[in-house]
């Protein structure tokens, strides 16, 4: 046959294949109704696994897979309908208005002139900051009630997510309220009189190590991981030993430290994205972000499935990070940000589905960047 005979034979199929999705997906807004009726769940596992059992059967042997792939996501556009139309109307979650006016007690990893201490500036037009060394002690901070909003470093544009900050998000219970970006310009610096040439170890976050890892390599610089760039830049300034710190040049300048290298990342374009937390749920009027954190089931397709809810429900996702679960085995939570409002209809009902189906589901804020 010729290819354009191949190709009309490929459109009649396609138009078969149409009509009865078409068919299919409106006897399931009957079976919805069904369940509504008599009070039965959207998902049930055992009919799924009926329905695929048959079809891999009936398929040839190198299109069982494809076979099973091919109705696994009919069945989940199906599920995805059946909530659009006839569940989580009135799942809405329930959030009050940012108010970021006035003066707030903000919880701030590090001190002054610290990469954190930077983001709380571009946030807040007046606050109190209260300084910490660790960011669990932020977290805690702010689930106690210590501190209204904390502040914490989450991903960078070169050197990727901040891992501690994910470790303990799992842990604690908050909100994440808002966002913003700083551009970070690493310099090396030192205790007064001290010189480059006698410097052999560097101190700085692990962060700022690894954006500065060039510039560390082609000194030789032994490296040592401190819990934040301005408490390491406050060590060295007590040591009596000729060290060096990598921070921000205005922690360096608060400090009374020497610059004695500027712009020593490796990338020129580096910023680092800070989230704004709180107890409460808040929600400024342009918020525009939304983040989710949840558990997967170690199933064939699984991640596949949950891309598929967030296609049909035509919603945009713009970061997946995944983290360990202490104590299991290898098992691992993911960390999803997607564009849209909670007073979406279609993020509600993603959400409710989302909750129902899955063993663990939690909601994490819906924000904006500042």
């Amino acid at each position: 046959m010729e290819l354009d005979e191949l190709r009309k034979g490929i459109n009649e199929i396609d138009e078969q294949l149409q009509k009865l999705f078409t068919e299919r997906m409106e006897l399931c807004c009957g079976v919805a109704q069904y369940k509504i009726e008599n009070g039965l769940p959207v998902f049930q596992s055992a009919r799924e696994e009926e329905i695929l059992k048959r079809v891999k059967d009936k398929a040839p042997d190198d299109l069982k897979g494809g076979s099973a792939v091919l109705f696994q996501t009919v069945m989940d556009i199906s599920k995805c309908l059946q909530y659009r139309r006839f569940f989580a109307g009135s799942d809405r979650i329930e959030y009050k208005k940012l108010d970021l006016s006035g003066r707030h007690r903000v919880a701030v990893p590090g001190t002054n002139g610290s990469y954190s201490h930077i983001a709380c500036s571009q946030v807040f037009k007046d606050y109190e900051p209260v300084f910490f060394e660790d960011f669990d002690e932020v977290f805690s901070a702010v689930e106690s009630g210590e501190a209204e909003f904390g502040i914490l470093p989450i991903a960078n544009s070169t050197a990727g997510t901040v891992g501690r900050t994910y470790e303990l998000m799992k842990k604690h219970d908050f909100k994440i309220c808002a966002a913003t970006r700083v551009k970070v310009s690493h310099c090396l610096a030192v205790k007064r009189g001290v010189k480059l040439e006698d410097v052999k170890s560097v101190y700085s976050h692990e962060q700022g190590l690894h954006q500065c890892s060039d510039f560390i390599e082609a000194m030789g610089f032994k490296t040592h991981k401190y819990a934040n760039t301005a408490l390491a830049a406050c060590y060295i300034k007590e040591s009596d030993k000729p060290l060096g710190a990598i921070c921000s040049e205005q922690c360096a300048n608060e400090l009374g430290l020497d610059i004695v290298r500027r712009d020593i990342a490796n990338a020129a374009y580096n910023f680092t994205k800070f989230i704004l937390i709180s107890k409460e749920t808040l929600k400024s009027e342009n918020a525009d972000t939304i983040t989710v954190s949840l558990a997967l089931p170690h199933t064939s397709s699984a991640l596949y499935r949950l891309l598929t809810k967030f296609s049909v429900a035509g919603l945009n996702l713009t970061m997946i990070e995944s983290m360990p679960i202490a104590n299991t085995d290898f098992d691992v939570v993911f960390y999803l940000d997607f564009q849209g409002s909670v007073e979406s209809p279609d993020v509600a009902r993603l959400m409710s589905e989302l909750k129902s189906e899955l063993s663990y589901f939690k909601f994490l804020g819906n924000y904006e960047e500042m």
